[in-house]
Parts: C-alpha cells; sequence; structure tokens
C-alpha cells in the first residue's frame, strides 16, 4: 500500500424527474447486494463511462453535442446509456423528430439492444446506427458533480444530470443491478429515510433536496442553468458514531457541514 487515494472513474448519473402532486418526483432504483458500490441503497441510475461510450461516431448521433468536448459528450451519452439500461427508459428521438421515441419501437429497441448494452456485447454508436436514432443529449441539464472522498477504496468522479421524463415511456428497474424502483419526491425520501424504509447515500440525499426547492422540472432546469456546477471532493473528519463532512459553500447546498451518522459508503444520516 503506498498511501497514494485510488484515481476515480469518470461516471454519469440521471436524475429523471416528472412533475407529481407533491412536487418534482425522481425515479430512484435500490441496487442489488451483490454490487459492490452502494449495495442496497435508493440511488438515481447511473454508472461508469465506458470506452465505447468515447466512439467518435456518437457525435453525429447526439442533438445538442455540437458545442460539448469529447470527455463532455463521453458523459453525457453514459448517462443516456445507464438509464437505458437501469431504467428502460430511452432518451433518443427518431432522427429529424421533435418526439421521443413511442413505446411500441422502444419495446422492440429494448429487445435488441438492452441486455447487450448492459453485458457489453452492444455499444451505443452500434444502436444508434442500425436503429437510425439520435440521443437526446440536449434534454440532459448540468446539476452538479461529486467525487468520492479521498480514503474511499472505491472512488468515482461523478457528473449529475436532470432531465425530464418522456411523457409515454415507462421507467422499470432492471431486476439485475437493481431490485426495486421507485417515483419519489423529496419529502417522501426523508420520510422513507427517517422510517428506515430507505438507505440513501450522502450526495443522493443533498442532490434530492436542493432539486426539492424547485416545484416543477423546468423550473428546476432553469435554476440548474443559472448556476454555477462547483465540483464537490467531500472533505472527511471522523468522530464517534459517524463523521463530519464538508463541502465547498459555493455547491449551493445551503450549508458546508454536516454531521452525519453511521460508516462511510452507508446510510448518510444527519447526527
Amino acid at each position: 500500500m503506498t498511501g497514494e487515494p485510488v484515481r476515480p472513474r469518470l461516471a454519469a448519473t440521471l436524475m429523471l424527474g416528472r412533475d407529481g402532486p407533491g412536487g418534482i418526483e425522481v425515479f430512484m432504483v435500490v441496487r442489488h447486494h451483490r454490487i459492490d458500490f452502494a449495495t442496497g441503497a435508493l440511488v438515481f441510475p447511473g454508472g461508469k463511462v465506458e470506452e465505447a461510450d468515447r466512439d467518435p461516431r456518437l457525435r453525429a448521433r447526439c442533438r445538442g453535442g455540437e458545442e460539448l468536448s469529447d470527455a463532455a459528450l463521453a458523459i453525457r451519452t453514459a448517462c443516456v446509456r445507464e438509464a437505458f439500461e437501469e431504467a428502460g427508459v430511452l432518451l433518443a428521438r427518431e432522427r429529424g423528430s421533435e418526439d421521443y421515441v413511442a413505446p411500441d419501437r422502444l419495446a422492440a429497441i429494448a429487445e435488441r439492444w438492452r441486455l447487450a448494452l448492459e453485458q457489453d456485447r452492444a455499444a451505443m454508436a452500434e444502436m444508434a446506427e442500425a436503429e437510425d436514432l439520435e440521443f437526446a443529449t440536449d434534454a440532459l441539464t448540468r446539476f452538479a458533480h461529486w467525487v468520492t472522498p479521498e480514503h474511499m477504496p472505491k472512488r468515482f468522479d461523478t457528473h449529475f444530470y436532470l432531465a425530464g421524463a418522456p411523457p409515454a415511456q415507462a421507467a422499470a428497474h432492471d431486476g439485475r443491478e437493481s431490485v426495486d424502483s421507485v417515483w419519489i419526491s423529496w419529502d417522501e425520501l426523508l420520510k422513507g429515510q427517517a422510517e428506515g424504509r430507505y438507505t440513501v447515500l450522502f450526495p443522493t440525499r443533498l442532490n434530492m433536496e436542493k432539486l426539492g426547492r424547485s416545484r416543477t422540472v423546468a423550473e428546476a432546469r432553469d435554476a440548474a442553468e443559472a448556476a454555477a456546477v462547483v465540483p464537490v471532493l467531500p472533505e472527511v473528519e471522523f468522530i464517534e458514531g459517524g463523521r463530519i463532512m464538508r463541502i465547498p459553500e459555493a455547491a449551493g447546498y445551503g450549508r458546508s457541514e454536516f454531521r452525519i451518522k453511521g460508516d462511510p459508503g452507508g446510510d448518510a444520516r444527519p447526527a
């Protein structure tokens, strides 16, 4: 052991939102206990950026990506891919169309490609060309940027995006990496965690709280577009029974210091 922090892997996460009677509802999944990160936690669909997400052919298949760097486009492609793999939602349009892929067409695409993508037997560029699709990277609003603390054995450099859910598509967990799913508001998440029904990681809790300040997805997207995304690499001080997490005040989470119960990487409950 050298004592040097593990280098974080680039990752993308989608906060897929819809307007509900009690405010914004977000689609979240429960990680399978065999998964080696965030086991059993309620999380947003997301995962590592894969090499295939950097395929240069994707630039012609991603609407709104003309001004993006190669790295930024790869992150957004990964975000679309992870939503498709984990939630069955495809943020894509038929080439030249303004509408998202219709449910019947989506079902056929999912039958051919969803599991193949998950198992790395296919790539997004191949699917786009074969199905003549354009990925809706223009529908993604950059919301947050978090880097796992340096003491953790698994680290991710994660970019969070917000998008409105395609109204005709039904989101559902995959039954493999995730074993359950729910549409949930910030208030419902808070109540469920307090009652012990949900395990929630620190970044998830803070991003849901921040999202909950807006009444609608459109309002939340406007707020996110108007705000600077400040990278968050939490500084951690371990104390009896938990830890103190410090983040930049400028990141927009209301304060910069949080007292958290429990072990690192587990349920994030205020002390």
